[in-house]
């Protein structure tokens, strides 16, 4: 049986009082007596339930995240989950805020990074961009004793507390993995089409793709990466330009968003049952385009247990708790039309 604030105030001959002015580091207390209820801790080996004294004082947390805008589905669909988490913010405690700003811009996420600082939330998430400002900026928030876990694209070296993604590394294996295996002895190049190489999950994934096709299927020629900066109509260009350019084009991995452009452009060609096409990501384009044969295979990580992790070890950072690393593991989803989920209504 687990011991309590009464056998912490019996074992030291305490008032119930003095052991919560203890336990909550108030004044009032002389040190004497509070050595004693200190060992009383120590000798019973009482873990004070954070969470439940927290609901019992009525706190909440006071949450900032900070989202890209712009009209890739993915990053929308991030948005639409913490949306749905603030409407459940009274049950949850907590008081959830959102900043967005442009997509790949390190200097504007920086400058949002510091308005979030200026909030004093007790945490904040974002989805980084591997710039030296936006690391300075996370680290000002850390000294502070703000936490922060980055989202879908990590930034290691600025002290964040956790990164709420996948192994982008492994996803990009996996792509690689499923192109050479889906090519077979099928002849031709096989392209790539980045959002861009500012984050940290573009160039993570294309770390792993270029590795397992070298190492594992080194005779198919790669061509360079293009950057479509995750907008559709530029993607659109780019790959059409990519398939005039090589007309025995066998393969397009694209790593990051725009894969409308992606799916028009193959599909003005004439050449969607020609080319293996592997994305990221399922949105109710790609889900689509799945279901038609454009795009082969889907690499998915879900959005809501994303925000859902980002939530939770925020608030366990807050509270100063243990995270509970298996329950915030993000595992890479693999879709082909025979194992859509069902679209929810």
């Amino acid at each position: 049986m687990r011991p309590t604030v009464h056998d912490i105030a019996a074992e030291a001959g305490v008032s119930l009082a003095t052991v919560d002015r203890v336990l909550n580091n108030r004044p009032g207390v002389r040190s004497v007596t509070r050595d004693k209820v200190e060992r009383a801790i120590a000798t019973l080996g009482y873990v004070r339930d954070v969470a439940a004294a927290n609901l019992a004082k009525g706190r909440s947390y006071s949450l900032i995240f900070i989202l890209p805008a712009g009209e890739n589905s993915f990053m929308r669909g991030l948005e639409a989950e913490v949306r749905a988490a603030m409407a459940h913010s009274p049950a949850e405690r907590t008081e959830i805020a959102i900043l967005s700003v442009p997509a790949f811009d390190a200097r504007a996420l920086a400058d949002a990074v510091a308005e979030a600082h200026r909030r004093r939330p007790a945490g904040v998430a974002v989805v980084a961009v591997d710039a030296p400002e936006v690391t300075q900026a996370v680290k000002r928030l850390r000294e502070d004793g703000i936490a922060v876990v980055t989202l879908v694209s990590d930034l290691p070296g600025s002290m964040r507390d956790h990164f709420a993604g996948v192994d982008n590394i492994a996803a990009g294996r996996t792509a690689g993995n499923l192109m050479g295996r889906f090519l077979g002895d099928r002849p031709g190049p096989v392209a790539v089409v980045a959002g861009s190489m500012l984050v940290r999950d573009h160039r993570e994934r294309l770390e792993g793709f270029q590795g397992v096709m070298r190492q594992c299927f080194e005779t198919r020629l790669l061509l360079p990466v293009v950057e479509g900066q995750d907008d559709a109509a530029l993607v659109e260009k780019l790959v059409g330009a990519l398939i005039e350019r090589h007309p025995d084009l066998a393969g397009i991995y694209s790593l990051g968003a725009g894969n409308r452009g992606l799916v028009a452009a193959v599909e003005k060609a004439g050449r969607e049952m020609k080319i293996c096409a592997i994305a990221h990501e399922l949105t109710p384009h790609s889900r689509a385009a799945l279901l038609s044969g454009t795009i082969d295979v889907l690499l998915n990580q879900d959005a809501g247990h994303e925000v859902r992790s980002a939530i939770r070890v925020l608030k366990a950072k807050a509270d100063g708790l243990a995270v509970i690393e298996a329950q915030e593991r993000i595992r890479i989803d693999i879709f082909l039309k025979d194992n859509l989920p069902i679209e929810q209504a």
